[in-house]
């Protein structure tokens, strides 16, 4: 007997392959909006603050990540820690979805550009278990090429045109063997010390032999966050540091934040 597309008698192969493909569709769009609940939600009304219930259908479950060097654990659940922050800010407008505009110090009180999260306050490690990122005097093995500029001891210029500080060391990642910061001695300032400037806001000029800084003026380097210790930064201080440097890309000028056109 010859087959033609059934099983047994009265069942169709066509509709089962059909039916399974149906069921196996239905079953992934589940999955993915139930995974997809765990960033962004529960929704949040702009103007209100009153929060959407959680959905019945849609609800993850919680997970729970043990975490390296003996740090615990964390619960990756949809609803994590409440940030209490009280932030300087202000809406521009009564509507859904208005700018906020901030009411102080947009770079020291990490809004708009200049926002962080509120990280773990502890260093980043290596697989060994060793400080991820540390200056190059605690790591004599590392070297600048010697194709390359060696940024230390030149002079530090901020977006004004003025003398900031000397670069007076570097700190590598140790697990990808790049550099992360220069580390700046901050002169002719009230505050004096030593800062962390990140590279990507850092342009090492060849020809003049400087270090140029365009997203903040020289004032503010006295100003940028402060590492706890001298030989170690932890990964809420990382983004602290970052977005100082982030805001003063809209708030170092006033002149900055107004239109171009």
């Amino acid at each position: 007997m010859l087959f033609r597309g059934q099983f047994v008698n009265g069942v169709d192969l066509v509709d089962v392959i059909l039916w399974a493909f149906v069921i196996f569709f239905i079953a992934l769009v589940w999955y993915l909006q139930r995974e997809s609940a765990r960033e962004g939600y529960p929704l949040e009304d702009d103007t209100s603050g009153r929060k959407e219930p959680d959905s019945m259908f849609f609800f993850p479950p919680k997970k729970v990540f043990r975490l390296p060097h003996g740090r615990g654990t964390i619960d990756a659940s949809i609803i994590g820690p409440p940030d209490t922050r009280e932030l300087a800010l202000r809406r521009a407008a009564a509507w859904d979805g208005a700018p906020y505009e901030p009411t102080g110090d947009g770079m020291g009180d990490g809004v708009g550009p200049g926002a962080y999260a509120m990280r773990a306050d502890v260093p980043d490690l290596t697989d060994d278990g060793r400080d991820r990122i540390t200056p190059f005097r605690l790591n004599p093995d590392y070297t600048v090429p010697k194709q390359d500029l060696d940024p230390r001891g030149l002079p530090v210029i901020g977006a004004d045109g003025h003398h900031a500080g000397t670069v007076v060391d570097l700190w590598v990642d140790r697990s990808e063997a790049i550099i992360r910061y220069f580390e700046v001695e901050v002169t002719g300032f009230k505050a004096k010390g030593n800062v962390l400037l990140p590279v990507p806001f850092a342009n090492v000029n060849r020809q003049r032999r400087q270090v140029e800084v365009t997203a903040v003026n020289t004032e503010h380097f006295a100003h940028v966050p402060r590492t706890k210790s001298p030989d170690r930064v932890t990964r809420l201080e990382e983004d602290m540091i970052s977005g100082y440097y982030g805001g003063g890309t809209l708030f170092a000028d006033p002149k900055r934040r107004e239109p171009w056109l």
